[in-house]
C-alpha cells in the first residue's frame, strides 16, 4: 500500500496539538503544585489506560530484562526526562521549553555514534553544530539570568534522546512490556518518595486534570502510530516542530507569554538543523540506522510513552 502523506501529516499535527495541550495542563498545575507531585499522579492515572494496552502484549515472559544494564539506564533517563520536563514546563515560558527540547534530535545524532555505531558524515555534524548554536541563542548565556528550568529542559532533552537511542539499540531484544513498565515503576518510587518532602493537597478537579495529562499523552501516542503507518517517516517526523506554534498560541492566550526575538531566532535555527538531519536520513546520506527518524522525536516520558513501543504492544490481531 502506498504512503498517504497528507493523512500522515494531518494525524501527526493533531498528535502534536494533543501533546501541547498535555504540556499546558502540566504548566497550569505547576503554578500550584510541585512538579514531582504532578508527575506522580499523572503516572498513577496512566496505569488503568496502559493496562489496557499491556493486555494486548503478543509476547510471553516476565518483567525481568534481558539486557538489564541498558534497560536500567534507559529507565533512569526516562524518569529524569519526565521530572525535568515537568519542572521546565512549570517554570519557563512554553516556547522556550520547546525550543530547548527540540535539541533532542541533535543529541540522538551524536549518541548514535558510540551506542549504535552509526557513521555521521560532515553534513549531519554541521547540522548538529548549527543546532547547538541555536540552543545558545535561546539560552543567551551572559545576557539573561539562566534559571534552574533552563538546565532542567536541557537535561530532559538529553535524557529523552538517550532513552530513544537505547530503545533503538535494544530493538526487539526486549519485550515492549519491559521497556514500558520499568520506567513507570522507577518513576513511582522516586516521585512517590518525594511526596513526603513536598505535598500540596489536590482537589478533585485538579486530580482530574492529572488524569487528562495521562489520557492526552496516550491518545497522542496512538495518533502518532497511525501517522507513521499512513505516511513516510521523513515527512511525519518534522511535524513535531509544529508544537512551537501551539506553544506560541497557548502561551499568548492562556499564560500571557510573548515569544521574544532570541527565542524565535534560536528555535528557527534548531528546527532547521533538525529538519536537515531528518532529510539526510530520509534521503539515505551516510546513515544506516536512521536514528532520528526511528526515535520519533517527541520526548519520551512516563506520561507520554514512545509511540514505537506502543506500536509493538498494539499489534493488529488476526
Amino acid at each position: 500500500m502506498g504512503a498517504n502523506n497528507p493523512r500522515g501529516a494531518a494525524l501527526a499535527l493533531l498528535a502534536m496539538g494533543l501533546y501541547a495541550t498535555h504540556d499546558v495542563i502540566i504548566k497550569t498545575l505547576g503554578a500550584t503544585y510541585p512538579a514531582m507531585q504532578i508527575l506522580f499522579f499523572a503516572s498513577l492515572m496512566s496505569f488503568p489506560l496502559v493496562s489496557i494496552v499491556l493486555m494486548r502484549d503478543p509476547t510471553h515472559g516476565t518483567l525481568r530484562p534481558v539486557h538489564a544494564g541498558w534497560v536500567a539506564l534507559r529507565s533512569v533517563c526516562n524518569v529524569l526526562a519526565g521530572i525535568c520536563g515537568f519542572y521546565a514546563f512549570s517554570t519557563l515560558p512554553l516556547a522556550q521549553v520547546y525550543a530547548i527540547l527540540f535539541a533532542a534530535p541533535l543529541v540522538v545524532t551524536v549518541l548514535s555514534i558510540p551506542i549504535l555505531h552509526e557513521r555521521v558524515g560532515v553534513h549531519r555534524w554541521g547540522a548538529v553544530v548549527i543546532g547547538l548554536i541555536g540552543v545558545l541563542i535561546v539560552l543567551r548565556p551572559g545576557t539573561q539570568a539562566l534559571a534552574l528550568g533552563h538546565a532542567a529542559a536541557l537535561v530532559a532533552a538529553i535524557g529523552s534522546a538517550t532513552a530513544s537511542v537505547i530503545a533503538r539499540k535494544l530493538g526487539t531484544g526486549e519485550r515492549p512490556l519491559v521497556l514500558l513498565m520499568w520506567p513507570m515503576l522507577g518513576n513511582f518510587v522516586i516521585t512517590g518518595g518525594s511526596l513526603g518532602l513536598a505535598y500540596q493537597p489536590m482537589p478533585l478537579a485538579d486530580l482530574a486534570l492529572t488524569g487528562a495529562i495521562a489520557a492526552l499523552g496516550l491518545l497522542a501516542g496512538f495518533l502518532l502510530i497511525m501517522a507513521y503507518r499512513a505516511g513516510e517517516a521523513a515527512l511525519v517526523a518534522p511535524m513535531q516542530y509544529s508544537q512551537i506554534l501551539w506553544a506560541t498560541a497557548y502561551g499568548w492566550f492562556v499564560f500571557g507569554e510573548r515569544v521574544d526575538n532570541p527565542t524565535l531566532l534560536g528555535a528557527t535555527v534548531i528546527i532547521a538543523s533538525g529538519i536537515y538531519i531528518v532529510w539526510r536520513e530520509g534521503s539515505g546520506g551516510n546513515s544506516a540506522n536512521r536514528p532520528v527518524l526511528t526515535a520519533r522525536l517527541r520526548a519520551d516520558t512516563v506520561t507520554a510513552p514512545k509511540s514505537s513501543i506502543l506500536q509493538r504492544l498494539w499489534q493488529p490481531r488476526d
